[in-house]
């Protein structure tokens, strides 16, 4: 990393000196071209070939050239930014997947899917390992929580189940299928997530709820977002889901952006929920009417729950303790609450948000 933040420093120095330089030869030209035409100026009207007003035409001619040259030595810069980025885009487009879609792929049966995660491995870099012979069995309409501090390795989990990447060793299975031999858009279809953050389109809310699929009808709309309570942005049809939203969610609360986030889940109708603390920071009167929400969104679905703070694990039929990327335990939440010596009891006792923040 810091060798990568080595290189880029030194190209960026190495461009800007390339692009002072540049000016700088300009200016120099100018300034030379300046003199050259009044020390001209000067010796032809001493020598009387020429009058005081011919001076000053050839140095206003002169200077005229300053503009042209100075466009052509613009556009000569970004001809060279142009450049630059085609050959970006060019490496782009030259980037194969590490994640391929199988040529003869299985299909993930519909309704609640149940997760398994067998002898797991996987680092972003080679030699930094994130996950170390992760183990679980979570079965079909059981809901999970996930517990860690930062960096154990819960995100990381919630990508290999997107299949983001697969993992190094050992296979992750959903609905009974290995990942990888699954299509890459039945896992993308089977799997919903809905995180803190909401990212918001600058376009209308049917396409914000619907990620621009136009063969979603306005009814399916209606019926997904009425038992979570949509705010009346997006009521009565058809006016209500046609006003612009702004981008990053200006225009929208943070109750409002989370519950337009769990409508776009339930319109996918996943087998496989993850949540990511989706309420942690909002107010208390709206934080009840998310968990109402969360309720809503959890019927009849396998849930993977990464969390934060007690009162997100209560509705969890297991927990999954991550440290250093290992499982450290992993049991029924209700029996590792009678356990006064499991790690889960001490988390109650200690207090959560101190230990895994």
């Amino acid at each position: 990393m810091r060798r990568f933040v080595y290189i880029v420093h030194v190209a960026s120095r190495r461009a800007y000196a390339m692009g002072t330089l540049n000016w700088g030869v300009t200016s120099f030209l100018f300034a030379v071209n300046l003199a050259l035409a009044l020390s001209l100026g000067v010796v032809f009207l001493d020598a009387g070939l020429i009058t005081i007003g011919t001076v000053y035409l050839i140095v206003s001619y002169s200077n005229t050239l300053q503009r042209p040259v100075t466009q052509l030595a613009r556009q000569f810069q970004d001809m060279q930014a142009a450049t630059a980025s085609i050959m970006r885009i060019r490496e782009l487009f030259d980037l194969q997947p590490s994640v391929n879609s199988p040529t003869t792929p299985a299909h993930a049966a519909l309704g609640a899917l149940s997760v398994t995660f067998d002898g797991v491995s996987f680092g972003y870099a080679s030699d930094t390992p994130v996950l170390r012979e992760v183990d679980f069995q979570l079965n079909a309409g059981k809901v999970l929580g996930l517990l860690g501090r930062t960096g154990s390795g819960k995100t990381t989990i919630t990508r290999l189940l997107f299949r983001f990447y697969d993992p190094e060793q050992g296979a992750i299975c959903l609905g009974g299928h290995d990942l990888r031999t699954l299509a890459l858009d039945d896992v993308r279809r089977s799997v919903g997530m809905v995180t803190q953050d909401v990212q918001i389109f600058q376009a209308s809310v049917r396409d914000n709820l619907t990620f621009f699929n136009p063969t979603i009808p306005d009814e399916a709309i209606v019926e997904a977002r009425h038992p979570l309570g949509l705010p009346r942005w997006s009521t009565p049809l058809p006016h209500g889901l046609d006003p612009r939203l702004d981008s990053g969610g200006r225009s929208l609360s943070a109750g409002e952006a989370q519950l337009l986030a769990f409508t776009r889940v339930l319109l996918k109708n996943p087998g496989l929920v993850i949540l990511d603390e989706a309420s942690s920071r909002l107010d208390p009167v709206t934080e009840h009417l998310i968990e109402e929400a969360i309720d809503r969104l959890l019927q009849g679905r396998t849930a993977i729950i990464v969390a934060h703070r007690l009162a997100t694990v209560q509705r969890a039929d297991q927990i999954l303790v991550l440290g250093d990327g290992q499982v450290l335990e992993a049991g029924d939440r209700l029996a590792l609450i009678a356990e006064p010596d499991s790690r889960f009891s001490q988390l109650l006792r200690t207090g959560m948000a101190e230990v895994l923040v």
